[in-house]
């Protein structure tokens, strides 16, 4: 739980200093790759901790895992530019990309399926509450310290999760017979097709036309590594995501909705915070207090539905319900406006986050209980990575055209040298001091440059709901097996019921 705390309280406490960090940092038109670099950093390694973690086990990748994270929120408080800091952010995400992945299977390790759903609403609770006290400690340290206190508070935390995982963390090591191996071309064919796909997201449309050698270059790279690793991964002695798994339907389907909530989510939740300050004129500190009601029903939903699925063995309904709600608030929250109340613009959010936690935690039970406690860790991970993958498109896309019509709307409304301000360098206090005349302008550019973005997410939401109805409810396990032999595994002979 330390572990999870660390990791989404990275992903949450720099939604709030963001605007003043590129500011700061003169990055305003770099701004999507402050989160984009982690998320993809996170997204590329997830199989890789998956699959090592059930070959070495969970232990020692988590501490290499929490290490390389501390190193990165080193780099990112001394970055001194936007490249540095994005870097910083990168090396997080190497580290990151393993806290949660391997904290999900720690708990499938030792919890039965059947009691797991109180343990997976717990995580959720977690996240939660990560959610609500990162944007207030980002906007706290932005107002007090400075926001590179946003990668310092990462040091002393990450000492408590290692020291944590030293002390408390006992699983049992599975009996191999074999010398484990790593497949590196599997790894390498993953990070190359992920970052292709991420740039095509980001730069396409905006840096470079779709129809540009560049977009289409990407294109192709992303088709030839993604098609050479289906075939590496298919002859691979241990791969990093075995394509048997892809034989379970529960699996296949619960892939697609993780990876359709990851787009919907990240693309829309990312980008709030800045949105409230530069539009609502609160401060950073209030923003982070405006996201509390979405996170708020998160926490409830979550611990809720893990509480009821522990007691009922039934799951199905609730990812289905999850992501039907979050559709109905990315909705409503897309149609506002400059002068809507925020304590709609708050309601809109807690639907987002009841359908959220509704749905996201239990998406990952579906998987652990679909096979034995010997991949669990494997199969964890393979979903995580395409749910991130999913986070990092939505992110990515949502970013770069927010970036993009951003810009054109302050060069449409404002004349070059208005206000006598860089529109690449605006912070919150900057333009709360601009004249009423500028200010109203640059209100209403955010306003229709993000707003409007949240409704092409809705159908992804509801295209999430529609798979889940196409799984099946497998009575959950009420014990942790592991007779499954390492040798089978290793030539994927794993018998995967139809």
């Amino acid at each position: 739980m330390v572990t999870m705390l660390l990791a989404s309280l990275n992903q949450t406490v720099l939604s709030t200093a963001l605007p003043t960090i590129v500011g700061d940092l003169h990055g305003v038109n770099q701004m999507t790759w402050v989160i984009t670099s982690y998320i993809l950093a996170s997204t590329i390694v997830m199989p890789v901790y998956g699959r090592i973690g059930d070959l070495l086990g969970r232990r020692p990748v988590l501490l290499v895992a929490i290490s390389l994270f501390i190193v990165g929120s080193v780099v990112g408080a001394l970055a001194g530019n936007i490249e540095w800091l994005i870097v910083g952010r990168a090396i997080q995400g190497l580290g990151g990309g393993g806290l949660i992945i391997l904290s999900q299977a720690a708990i499938a390790d030792v919890v039965p399926a059947r009691e797991r759903g109180r343990y997976m609403g717990i995580m959720g609770a977690v996240f939660a509450v990560s959610s609500v006290a990162g944007p207030l400690l980002g906007g706290w340290f932005t107002e007090g310290p400075g926001w590179r206190w946003a990668f310092w508070i990462n040091l002393p935390l990450g000492v408590a999760a290692a020291l944590a995982v030293i002390a408390f963390l006992r699983i049992p090591r599975a009996d191999r017979t074999d010398r484990p191996t790593i497949d590196y071309l599997g790894a390498m064919l993953t990070a190359i097709a992920t970052t292709a796909i991420v740039l095509v997201c980001t730069w396409g449309g905006g840096t470079y036309p779709w129809d540009s050698p560049q977009i289409l270059g990407l294109i192709a790279t992303a088709v030839i590594a993604g098609a050479l690793f289906v075939f590496a991964e298919t002859r691979a002695a241990q791969p990093i995501i075995p394509m048997y798994l892809f034989k379970d339907r529960d699996f296949t389907l619960s892939t697609v909705a993780g990876l359709l909530f990851g787009v919907a989510m990240f693309g829309a939740i990312g980008y709030l915070p800045t949105y409230l300050q530069m539009s609502a004129g609160v401060t950073a500190t209030q923003a982070g207090m405006l996201m509390v009601p979405m996170m708020g029903g998160l926490l409830g939903a979550s611990i809720t539905t893990g509480q009821l699925v522990s007691r009922t063995g039934r799951y199905k309904r609730y990812p289905i319900a999850g992501a039907l709600l979050m559709a109905i608030g990315l909705a409503l929250i897309s149609a506002a406006h400059t002068d809507t109340p925020l304590w709609m613009i708050c309601g809109c959010l807690t639907i987002i986050g009841i359908g959220i936690g509704m749905g996201l935690q239990i998406l990952v039970l579906i998987v652990q209980n679909a096979f034995p406690a010997s991949i669990v860790g494997t199969a964890t991970a393979s979903t995580n990575y395409f749910r991130q993958v999913g986070a990092s498109i939505g992110s990515a896309v949502v970013g770069s055209v927010f970036a993009q019509r951003l810009v054109d709307q302050l060069s449409a409304r404002l004349p070059a040298g208005a206000g006598g301000v860089d529109t690449h360098s605006f912070t919150p206090a900057m333009v709360a001091h601009l004249p009423d005349a500028v200010r109203v302008e640059i209100v209403e550019a955010y306003n229709t440059a993000l707003l409007p973005i949240f409704a092409y997410m809705v159908p992804l939401a509801l295209a999430a709901a529609l798979a889940m109805c196409f799984v099946r409810e497998r009575p959950l396990a009420t014990s942790v097996e592991r007779d499954i032999t390492a040798e089978c595994l290793a030539e994927g002979q794993l018998i995967i019921e139809k």
